[in-house]
């Protein structure tokens, strides 16, 4: 009898509790019926509010026209957009807790659709600039709630799958965004490019409706101080990057009134944050080192990919003599690039490779990528443009769904909603710094580099041209100096570009050590592995 006993009292080894546990884990948070057509409406509201923040940059000047507006004022329509999901985002989780991520989030892509077709019937500058401070505000919730959504449908080993399909829109929206308007316009109007998330955002709204679950709703105070706090740094912050070249920076009273607000408002937003009892930002976000590291990570790839979107197709088009369809052809390998890693990410990290390996491995693919722009001359060839940003797109993929899927791999899951609001907040904050410090050092850059170049043109620095005899033909003598001025202008411009590339280069080297600082998260039960394993050897030594 003893011995007969003795099979049933052996305990069951490790990894079978570990299997055990994570088919018992494998189940999503909110489950659907149909998650993959859920996942394209979704898809299709996220990749909407992502391609219009680059999407109307194209139209401007025919906005400029049709509208009467000065340059000056023509620039508070990306302002107003800018500022507005900035101010509306951080309170998309206690919204979310207070009126249901479900209802919140139909309200969102419902205002967004509205706010969009508004700014198509725009007639006057006042009015495009309130519509689009009316799409920015509504849209602000759509980004958050569809990668929370996203998380909360899919069972944990579908996840890392899901966060590909979700991290291509958001990759992909900043590389079609110019390309789609530019079309658009060229061949309609710049009223299109508003009218076009009409039909689509429609479709979103219908299969949301039918397939979107909620979550529960939660009575949760609001933070009225941290709010206005956190709205007054970020407002000051956008307005000092939006607003600094046209007011020459630190030149200007205005830009210290932002940065004093800004500095102040950070200050006391911090201590705030520490000290209240029920703050704006869970405080339990900050101490998961995995989720805090994103978001430092989150505020890089917004640098170095939307500054790198920034100066490409402007200088595509001036120094390199490309058209809209051509530029957007050059930027296309980048997307290809990213995609392509999004499915193979996702893949390999199911199957319990480190995520952090990925991360590491991309930022240093981005670094190469960036050290090979450093390289580029004006007689630089397609292939070598093409090439670099496939690269670079490969980069940015490995480092994208890694990055999101460790953050939420060990946070809980009722502080999802709150910390993806703050994750795609880092990585818009990124955006508006990156544009910002690259356009401000390009402009500087480039009248340096054409004052030292402009100190080589003697008379003896080519024989094409006698210097001496220019003052003898007026009209020829003028033509040939601007022609030479105009050479001087590209050749400046180049190496202003090539200073940005260096930049965002060290950047992405820098940030390559960080990885290592993040805790290994197993994702294919989407929980820490030393957690899953002292989980199951104190079940193993349980007795049966």
């Amino acid at each position: 009898m003893a011995s007969a006993a003795a099979p049933a009292s052996r305990k069951p080894p490790v990894r079978s509790v570990r299997a055990m546990l994570a088919a018992n884990d494998d189940v999503a948070l909110l489950p659907v019926e149909n998650p993959y057509l859920l996942a394209v409406g979704i898809m299709l509201a996220s990749l909407l509010q992502i391609l219009d923040t680059t999407i109307a940059n194209v139209a401007i000047p025919h906005m400029q026209a049709a509208l009467g507006a000065t340059s000056d004022e023509i620039s508070w329509v990306l302002t107003s957009y800018i500022v507005a999901v900035a101010i509306a985002m951080p309170i998309t989780g206690w919204l979310a807790d207070r009126v249901g991520s479900r209802r919140l989030f139909l309200f969102s892509v419902t205002g967004f659709v509205l706010s969009s077709m508004l700014c198509g019937m725009a007639q006057n500058v006042t009015q495009m600039v309130l519509f689009r401070a009316l799409q920015g505000a509504t849209g602000a919730f759509i980004s958050p709630l569809s990668q929370a959504a996203m998380i909360d449908t899919n069972k944990p080993s579908r996840q890392s799958q899901m966060m590909a399909v979700w991290g291509m829109g958001i990759m992909a929206g900043p590389i079609l965004g110019p390309v789609l308007g530019g079309y658009l316009t060229e061949n309609w109007n710049w009223r299109s490019v508003f009218y076009v998330n009409v039909p689509l955002g429609i479709i979103s709204l219908v299969i949301m409706a039918a397939e979107l679950p909620s979550r529960k709703i939660v009575q949760r105070k609001f933070d009225i101080t941290g709010f206005a706090l956190v709205a007054l740094t970020l407002t000051s912050i956008q307005m000092l990057l939006d607003r600094g070249n046209h007011i020459d920076w630190f030149q200007s009273t205005e830009a210290w009134i932002y940065a004093f607000l800004a500095l102040s408002g950070a200050w006391v937003a911090i201590i705030h944050l520490v000290t209240a009892k029920e703050p704006l930002f869970n405080r339990h976000l900050f101490a998961d080192p995995n989720y805090v590291f994103a978001v430092l990570f989150s505020l890089v790839i917004g640098i170095v990919m939307f500054a790198t979107m920034a100066l490409l197709p402007p200088m595509l088009q001036r120094l390199f003599g490309y058209g809209v369809i051509d530029t957007g052809e050059s930027l296309m390998p980048r997307g290809v690039g990213t995609l392509i890693t999004m499915q193979f990410s996702g893949f390999i990290m199911r199957r319990g490779f480190d995520p952090r390996i990925l991360m590491a491995v991309g930022f240093m693919m981005a670094g190469l990528s960036l050290w090979e722009m450093a390289s580029w001359s004006l007689d630089t060839d397609y292939n070598h443009i093409a090439i670099s940003g496939f690269i670079q797109g490969i980069g940015m993929g490995l480092v994208f769904i890694p990055m999101n899927a460790s953050a939420f791999a060990t946070l809980s899951p009722a502080l999802r909603t709150d910390g993806s609001s703050l994750l795609n907040l880092s990585r818009s904050i990124g955006s508006s710094i990156g544009i910002s410090v690259v356009t401000s050092l390009l402009a500087h850059n480039l009248q340096v580099s054409h004052s030292d170049l402009a100190g080589h043109i003697t008379a003896s620095f080519t024989d094409l041209i006698d210097f001496s005899t220019l003052d003898r033909f007026q009209v020829l003598g003028d033509a040939v100096l601007r022609m030479v001025d105009a050479e001087v202008n590209r050749q400046a411009a180049m190496i202003a570009y090539i200073d940005d590339f260096y930049l965002m280069m060290w950047l992405s080297f820098v940030t390559v050590p960080l990885v290592a600082f993040m805790r290994k998260a197993d994702l294919r039960t989407a929980r820490p592995t030393d957690d899953v394993e002292d989980r199951g050897t104190a079940m193993a030594d349980m007795p049966h």
